[in-house]
């Protein structure tokens, strides 16, 4: 008894000995066998907190059993709390036993000290606290292994069958493939049974699979085919049989002798050529040797990053460094001897003497020293076996003491039994040294062992089949479900068939019924026709009463025929309107565009006749205008017309479906009637002749064959609407009904307002051919367009209502959809009338509403007005009260406005922000001083500051007298607080029911009045709501002398994003030659922007701005495809609102210049191939154009917004106005328009300028803001140590200044709404304002003395590149203002600021809520299946990757442009988009969830994709029982959740996997989800399920998911990463732009690509999973193509300071070390700029204390000091980046790299970055952008 208690010491012991007694061989094959290296040890760390937590508990402390001992300790059987033993990997464990409960990190075993299948811990630690997956040779990625384990510091994989090598690096024997490729596998090879029969193998090559030894007289890449001179079958039959032609070749199936080569024939001079069978073999092996080039061609670039390339790069790298070596050992040796002979010049008789002896004492010394260096080479072998065996010893020692331990602690034994035991353990071994040796038992004890061998051997056996089973169950269960799904539609298909079948066979029953119904009616009607035509033969004398009855019965025909039709009408109305309620939509659209095209015709020969008569542009301008008006009221007649349609439609329908059967009794009744008539006709009629019995008897019978034909089609009728849905049916058509009644009433308005209009345009275009320059005819022209626009004002608002009104009520998305495309018609009809510049005539009574384009948001802070004014002198009215009003613009109420007026001779600028008028009087000129012509007038307002401008040119040249007034509010009101429902702009006059302010009311104008623009957008007083008295036959328009304003308006033309100019056959004015040039000036200050396009099916050619720079792409048919020019090197930006000359050159059909300024900037060649076009878009084109096929090659697709002149082509000119296709451009080019008020900023952004202001004196300012983000630093000034800025604190506005803070009581100004901030210093007091809200503070007194006020200073908006407290802004900021000292207060134009660091100056991408989209639920709603809702295995080799606490890193201020680099810092990628699938866990995490997300979850997203699979967003509680994703499967959108215990899932039936963009809107309501796809298609689907109890946690994912997220709900496919680009997302209307923590996430980048990983401008850095030496030895070599001339390359830092580091700074590559004695160094520096955009290659190897550094084979080294003590360390190494607390002081580059990195290899391995222990930041793994 006392043997076997003691028996689990004995058992370490006797192993000790053995390993002791057995030193020097293998531990393998031994009878006691223990894998040292796969066990876990508890290492010193851990053993310490072990021991600690022990001594916590005391060890006589007794717990009573009523209490439960704490988290992390057990119950033991004596009642004691003992710490649980679970190496740190969980927190509970069993009470009794001490077992731990749920292992954490990946680990499971009884105390969590084991990695389970398939994954591996690290035994330098010890314990495995962290398990990885296995490295086999890819983790998770191409992982083709069952299980691994460490040896010998190594990891080694147990592979599957097909897979060999250490890590299944390679194939096994018979298969081919390269396992190192992600994607590749390995297959077996196929040599088609005639490789070598003596191989347990096929011999193929290991990575192409090209057979190598063909047999059996066969040759090819699969030994398919005979070797040449044989045929036969070589795949199946392999009868290759040599040929028996004598030599000549045969063919190679049949084996039918080739003929001989043809003789040339007689009478040549050529002699004849008789080819053996030696030129045939050569001809074969040519054509076979192009085969195999091809074939190996292929095999190379499949193979380039393969083992074989691998293996002979290592040779030749191998071969490289020996002939390094050998040369650098002959250089050493070279000096040495010229040394030697130079010394021994004066002492080669000396050395005479001595050489005798010397060369004996030499031959005796290196005998010597032979046996010496042998002795020592076998001490030292000794040694290192001694070491060696001592270290296993010491291993096996620890092992055993720990298993000692571990088994005191598991028996619970007290030191006295654990020396008793140990003593009989002692006995035991001295009893078994004193036997003799067990033979007998020694014996039996192999035969087991070759028993358990064989049963092992099985039992592997059967392993390896059971892991290959278990790897197919989870393809098996995917095929299960996806047949599962097949099988479910194929079952809905079988049941829709089966109706079908149903119907037609009710149909052919109601078939047969119908004609057993006409049969018998025919013979009925055939007996009835033969009496009826005997009788008919006696009537021939009486002519009259059967021709009365033929005249009846001609009109009864005539209106049956009618009815038939009508009813047949009808009834294809029904079928249309069951299967799609809005088709009618197409003809809407189709039928408004024909007949919009018609008045454009007659509206152009209009235009033709007026040209050459109007010398003024007088009358055209005026035709012009009237135009517009016809089109758009065109466009709405067509509507109407379609809308009357559809309720003509729906009533007769409606009827029919009512009255159906009394019709048929009716006409059958009437039928019988005529017959009965037509009978007694033919009784009472004696004659008639044959003719007019014959017509009878015709028309007799066609009635009868309507009849019948009638009667059938009614019965069909009648069948199909019983068969459909009566109680939908009815609804669809109530809802019909009530839609299209509302537009009736308009429809007639507008046929009564058109039908005089179209009459006028023919009346022109008739009367008008023949036109004289006169007045009447003048008159007559602006009388009728007078006609129209009064017409038009009374019909344009109401239809505006009713389609409103129609489209909220619509049924369908389709119908919302053809509304919607009316709506743009009409807003481009609306953008061409605000450019229409002519004036109007106001006679006193007169005015005109006018509809400004512009949000009344955006007049809040600044207000900009400019308008053309001329009066009418010689009005007697005027002259007796010359006091007039001109404008009004603000709210009905009177109490918020701006208004224009004279008063006094003098022209006053009136406005009220809500407390009492300002009065701005322009005294300086009287109005009575004016010109009789036109002048210009500009108000402005800025907050509480006002402004008027008049200008009043000079007819005789380009001179202009400007005079200027300014005012300002004295109360706190600084907004001009306009409510849109009640704000109005009245012009020259306003309704009788309007009430004017006092200081504005005033009789109209009495003049000619123009307006020119609204803050930034040009207007005109044709784009109105409503005219008031407005007569051109007795007013018209005055005309604009066209040399005042030349400057600005003749030359120019202005684009304002929406519009565009088509010129059409452009070889008119020049021809496609050899050299065919376009020439075009532009000015705009925004970023992009179309400028030419022509098109010609799917070739084009396209000249755009992108970011600024110019952007060239064409396609004439090449059969390279498209071609790209671009400004690559950044030579002319042309963004900066100045003139820039374009010239596009082709030359000679085959290469394109690119001239900007007469500047060459690129050029590039392709194809001969000359312009296939006929037609030019300039500054735009319509959306069917730029949204078709060629949309994919366009760098955009937004219109040009600025000025243009000067278009040329071939060095002619064209006025673009005259152009017929133009459209929504206009003359001039305001200044207004080109300024850049408003700025972008994305949260690392900037801009600031330097300007004399001093904001500690007197100070005011302000500006809008618009934000979704609650933090970031909007405005930032400093002078020496005191700031003062302006920021957002969670929601709030905060103002600091000089550390006195004044913030905002209200926190939601992150809103997405416009805010506007107005700050205040003077001496005694800071004041903040937020949209009229003040707060303020005292100003204490403070000694400025030494500060200059006057001094340039630099101020900063959106952020600053300091570190300040505050992040920088993300969203807009715009009209912006200030007090200067040297200038007046007016708008900032940020265009001119010299610093804008990633900044963009047009548009503001903060959107706002978006307003709800309500859908019924129709038959495409997808509905939740249950046998659809299997879980699928779940993958069990997913990474847990720990959660980083790194943060952002910090980046260097001005990285926008970096001037030493070729390439752009940021690539061209799409804004505000980004893409993921970089690696198979890819996203972003947002950590903020809003607190009503329960009840109500509404997300919009946009994403473009080419992959089938993949993770869009998720998010789920701890346990993932409640959850919510949008995933993509087998390219189909997937949006999913659950309710309850039930899971909801939407899937689309259409594939969204094409490479476009997409927006998709999922919602997760309180009982519904929708899923919405472009808006067009709706699906959704009920739920029952309780709100409250569906609750989520942090974080939110996006883009893909954490490892083993997502495993339990989703399919595996779908769970990794989704690849490709997503952008724009929002929740609950507000955007997510800012995420807590990133992984492998770039900028959606665009343009060519290479292999490579990318870190871009946002940060980021890779952590590498194989870590090595900082201390000893190493190498490391790798490529990069920088993008900035500074960044962190590479960085490991120790735990003990020791660290290195690789930098570049400014072009010079730097490594610093720190060896634990000093930091020591070496730089290169290249001739050459490392940052041209090309690749260089790096390398840095050390050994010891010696740096050697090597970039483009420039070297140099240093060399640091000895540390004697120096040791491995392992710790992680950063690639790319670091986190900044890694960093130390000394370092001088802290930002992280950007450009590319590639053939990344520490010690001769080639490192993955895909394989790296993190991914941090937004680094793309597999993808670098090229350009």
């Amino acid at each position: 008894m006392a043997l076997i208690s003691a028996w689990p010491f004995v058992s370490p012991i006797l192993f000790f000995l053995r390993c002791f007694s057995s030193s020097t061989a293998s531990s393998e094959g031994g009878v006691f066998q223990f894998d040292i290296e796969g066990s876990s040890a508890v290492s010193t760390q851990e053993a310490t907190v072990i021991r600690g937590q022990q001594q916590a508990v005391a060890a006589g402390s007794w717990v009573p059993f009523a209490e439960e001992c704490q988290e992390g300790f057990y119950r033991t059987s004596l009642g004691k709390c003992s710490p649980c033993d679970c190496n740190g990997n969980a927190n509970r464990c069993l009470d009794g036993s001490g077992i731990c409960v749920d292992c954490q990190r990946n680990t499971t075993g009884q105390h969590c000290e084991q990695c389970p299948d398939g994954f591996i811990g690290d035994v330098v630690r010890g314990v495995p606290t962290f398990c990885q997956p296995c490295p086999c040779p890819l983790p998770a990625l191409a992982n083709f292994a069952v299980s691994c384990y460490r040896k010998s510091g190594n990891v080694r994989c147990v592979c599957k069958e097909n897979y060999a090598g250490p890590n299944c690096e390679r194939c096994a024997p018979g298969y081919y493939g390269n396992p190192l490729l992600i994607g590749s596998t390995c297959k077996k090879c196929d040599c088609s049974g005639n490789s070598d029969p003596n191989l347990i193998f096929e011999d193929c090559d290991e990575v192409t699979g090209q057979c190598r030894n063909c047999l059996r007289n066969t040759t090819g890449f699969k030994c398919e085919r005979c070797a040449p001179g044989y045929y036969g079958d070589a795949r199946f039959a392999k009868n290759c049989t040599e040929c028996n032609c004598g030599g000549r070749m045969c063919d190679s199936q049949t084996g039918e002798c080739l003929a001989d080569n043809p003789q040339v024939s007689t009478g040549t001079d050529c002699p004849t050529i008789s080819c053996d069978k030696c030129i045939w073999d050569l001809t074969d092996d040519i054509r076979l040797a192009v085969l195999a080039i091809d074939e190996s061609k292929s095999t190379l670039l499949s193979i380039s990053t393969g083992v074989a390339a691998q293996k002979r790069l290592n040779d030749l790298n191998l071969t490289t460094t020996h002939l390094q070596a050998a040369m650098a050992k002959k250089k050493n040796h070279a000096v040495l001897w010229t040394i030697q002979v130079d010394d021994a010049a004066d002492e080669m008789n000396d050395l005479l003497r001595e050489a005798a002896t010397l060369d004996e004492q030499g031959n005796e010394a290196s005998s010597k020293g032979l046996m010496i260096q042998k002795e020592t080479m076998e001490t030292n072998n000794r040694a290192t076996q001694l070491v060696q065996q001592l270290n296993n010893m010491r291993d096996n020692i620890q092992e055993i003491s720990s298993k000692m331990n571990y088994y005191t602690v598991q028996q619970q034994l007290s030191p006295e039994e654990t020396a008793q035991k140990l003593s009989v353990a002692e006995e035991m071994l001295k009893e078994i040294r004193s036997r003799k040796p067990f033979t007998h038992q020694k014996q039996l004890a192999h035969e087991e062992e070759y028993g358990a061998e064989e049963l092992l051997l099985q039992v592997e056996d059967f392993h390896e089949r059971y892991n290959d089973t278990r790897s197919l169950v989870s393809d098996v269960l995917e095929q299960l479900s996806e047949q599962d799904v097949k099988l479910s539609d194929l079952q809905e298909a079988i049941e829709q068939a089966l109706d079908y079948v149903i119907q037609t066979d009710d149909i052919n029953k109601e078939n047969t019924a119908s004609l057993q119904r006409r049969e018998k009616q025919q013979e009925k009607v055939k007996d009835q026709t033969d009496e009826v035509n005997g009788i008919l033969l006696s009537t021939t004398s009486i002519l009259a009463g059967p021709q009365k009855v033929n005249s009846e019965l001609s009109e009864i025909i005539k209106n049956v025929s009618g009815f038939y039709a009508e009813i047949d009408g009808a009834k294809k109305e029904l079928q249309e309107k069951i299967a799609n309620l809005s088709l009618f939509d197409d003809d809407l659209v189709e039928k408004a565009m024909q007949h919009a095209h018609n008045l454009r015709r007659l509206a152009d020969e209009l235009d033709s006749n007026l040209y050459g008569v109007d010398t003024n542009g007088l009358v055209q301008r005026a035709i012009n205008a009237s135009n517009v008006y016809e089109n758009i009221v065109s466009y709405i007649e067509e509507a109407n017309k379609a809308a009357l349609l559809a309720l003509n439609t729906t009533n007769r329908v409606n009827d029919a479906a009512v009255g159906i059967d009394t019709q048929i009794i009716y006409h059958k009744g009437k039928s019988e009637e005529l017959l009965n008539e037509a009978m007694e006709l033919h009784r009472t009629a004696d004659d008639s002749n044959d003719l007019t019995i014959a017509d009878t008897s015709r028309h007799v019978n066609g009635t009868f064959a309507r009849m019948n034909a009638l009667r059938s089609h009614l019965m069909r009728a009648i069948t199909k609407m019983k068969s459909a849905e009566p109680e939908e049916a009815r609804e669809r058509l109530e809802q019909a009904k009530l839609k299209t009644a509302e537009a009736v009433s308009a429809t007639m308005t507008v046929t009564q307002a058109t039908t005089p209009m179209d009459e006028n345009v023919r009346l022109w275009s008739q009367n008008l051919q023949d036109f004289q320059h006169n007045s009447a005819a003048y008159d007559s022209a602006v009388h009728s367009a007078g006609d129209a626009v009064k017409k038009l004002t009374e019909v344009f608002p109401e239809l505006l209502d009713k389609l409103r009104r129609v489209e909220q009520k619509a049924p369908a998305n389709n119908i919302s959809s053809s509304i919607q495309r009316i709506r743009e018609l009409i807003a481009q009809t609306r953008s061409v009338a605000s450019k229409v510049q002519v004036s109007m005539m106001f006679g006193g009574q007169s005015a005109v509403e006018v509809n400004p384009k512009i949000n009344v948001e955006e007049l809040k802070s600044f207000t900009s007005m400019s308008l053309y004014i001329k009066f009418q002198k010689d009005n007697p009215e005027l002259a007796a009260s010359p006091d007039r009003f001109i404008l009004y613009l603000g709210n009905k109420n009177a109490k918020t406005y701006i208004g224009l007026a004279i008063k006094n001779d003098n022209l006053v600028y009136i406005y009220n922000l809500g407390d009492e008028d300002v009065e701005i009087p322009l005294d300086a000129k009287p109005v009575s001083t004016w010109p009789s012509y036109f002048s210009i007038i500009k108000i402005e307002r800025i907050g509480r500051h006002g402004k008027i401008f008049l200008t009043v040119p000079s007819l005789s040249s380009t001179a202009e007298e400007k005079f200027i007034k300014k005012g300002e509010v004295l109360g706190p009101g600084s907004l001009l607080n306009l409510e849109p429902e009640n704000a109005v702009f009245y012009v020259g006059g306003v309704p009788p029911d309007f009430k004017l302010p006092p200081s504005l009311d005033l009789p109209g104008f009495i003049g000619c009045l123009e307006l020119a623009t609204l803050n930034d957008d040009v207007i005109s007083l044709y784009n109105f709501k409503h005219v008031y008295n407005i007569d051109t036959t007795t007013s018209p328009p005055c005309a604009r002398n066209k040399l005042a304003f030349t400057q600005s308006r003749a030359v120019s033309y202005f684009f304002d994003g929406s519009g565009y100019a088509l010129a059409r056959n452009i070889e008119r004015r020049g021809r496609f030659s050899q050299v065919t040039r376009f020439d075009i000036e532009v000015r705009t200050p925004t970023d992009n922007g179309l400028i030419l396009l022509m098109i010609n099916g799917s070739m084009f050619f396209s000249l755009e701005m992108h970011n600024g720079f110019l952007y060239l792409r064409y396609d004439f048919g090449f059969s390279t495809g498209p071609v790209l020019l671009e400004d690559s090197m950044k030579k002319a930006q042309i963004n900066d609102a100045k003139f820039h000359e374009i010239s596009i050159i082709y030359h000679n059909s085959k290469k394109m210049i690119l001239v900007v300024d007469r500047r060459h900037i690129k050029s590039v060649d392709n194809e001969r191939t000359a312009m296939p076009f006929t037609d030019i878009y300039i500054g735009g084109a319509p959306a069917e154009v730029l949204h078709s096929s060629i949309s994919s090659h366009l760098a955009g697709s937004i219109g040009f917004k600025g000025c243009m002149k000067g278009f040329q082509f071939q060095k002619k000119d064209f006025n673009l106005l005259e152009e017929p296709g133009t459209l929504g451009i206009s003359y001039g080019c305001p200044e207004d328009s080109l300024m850049s008020r408003k700025a972008y900023f994305n949260g690392d952004s900037f801009i600031s300028s330097s300007q004399k202001v001093s904001l500690f004196t007197e100070f005011e300012g302000g500006f809008n803001f618009r934000t979704l983000q609650p933090n970031g630093l909007l405005f930032y000034y400093s002078e020496g140590s005191d700031v003062l800025s302006i920021s957002m604190d969670r929601g709030a506005v905060v103002l600091n200044a000089s550390g006195i803070k004044i913030q905002s009581p209200d926190r939601n100004y992150n809103d997405g709404k416009t805010h506007f901030i107005v700050t205040s210093v003077t001496s005694e007091r800071y004041e903040l304002t937020v949209d009229d809200k003040k707060q303020s503070k005292k100003n204490p007194p403070k000694d400025r003395a030494g500060k200059s006020p006057e001094s340039i200073k630099k101020f900063y908006f959106g952020g600053s590149p300091f570190r300040t407290q505050q992040a920088n802004f993300t969203g807009c900021i715009s009209n912006a203002y200030f007090t200067r000292l040297d200038r007046e207060v007016e708008v900032e134009d940020f265009q001119q600021y010299p610093e804008k660091v990633q900044t963009s100056l047009y548009g503001c991408p903060v959107e706002s809520p978006p307003v709800a989209l309500l859908h019924k639920k129709g038959k495409n709603s997808s509905k939740a299946k249950g046998n659809r809702n299997k879980k699928v295995g779940r993958d069990k080799d997913k990474i847990q990757q720990p959660s980083t606490g790194f943060k952002k890193l910090y980046q260097e201020v001005n990285i926008q442009r970096d001037p030493q680099c070729h390439l752009p810092m940021n690539p061209k990628a799409t804004e505000h988009a980004y893409q993921y699938g970089g690696t198979a866990n890819s996203r972003q995490e947002f950590d903020h969830i809003p607190k009503d997300f329960s009840q109500r979850a509404q997300f919009s997203i946009s994403l473009k994709t080419h992959s089938s699979h993949g993770m869009i967003f998720y998010v789920s509680d701890q346990k993932e029982i409640n959850f919510m994703a949008l995933f993509v499967a087998h390219g189909r959108l997937v949006f999913m959740f659950n309710a309850d215990q039930q899971k909801i899932r939407i899937k689309s039936q259409e594939k969204y996997n094409d490479g476009l963009w997409h927006n998709v809107i999922f919602i997760r309501g309180k009982n519904i989800g929708r899923l919405i796809i472009d808006g067009l298609r709706v699906l959704e689907e009920p739920f029952m399920g309780n709100a409250d109890t569906w609750q989520v946690t942090e974080p939110l994912y996006i883009g893909g998911v954490a490892p083993g997220k997502a495993v339990k709900n989703i399919q595996i496919n779908s769970v990794y990463s989704f690849s490709g680009c997503l952008s724009n997302l929002q929740l609950n209307g507000r955007s997510f732009t800012s995420a807590s923590q990133t992984f492998s996430v770039t900028p959606c980048f665009e343009g060519p690509s290479e292999a490579g990983t990318y870190f871009s401008s946002e940060g980021g850095y890779v952590v590498l999973d194989e870590s090595f030496s900082l201390g000893l030895k190493f190498e490391v070599v790798f490529e990069i193509r920088p993008r900035s001339s500074s960044g962190i390359l590479l960085h490991g830092h120790s735990v003990n300071g020791e660290y290195l580091n690789m930098h570049m700074r400014n072009g010079q590559v730097t490594v610093k070390l720190n060896n634990g004695i000093r930091d020591f160094s070496t730089s290169v520096t290249l001739k050459q700029s490392l940052c041209d955009g090309r690749w260089h290659r790096v390398a840095v190897i050390r050994d010891a204390n010696v740096v050697q550094l090597d970039v483009d084979s420039e070297v140099n080294h240093v060399v640091g000091p000895l540390n004697p003590k120096a040791i491995d360390h392992r710790e992680p190494v950063f690639i790319g980046g670091v986190p900044e607390s890694l960093l130390t002081p000394s370092l001088t580059t802290r930002n992280s790299f950007i450009g590319c990195i590639r053939n990344f290899m520490i010690d001769e391995k080639t490192v993955s970055f895909s394989k790296a222990a993190l991914v941090s930041g937004a680094v793309s793994i597999n993808t670098c952008p090229a350009a």
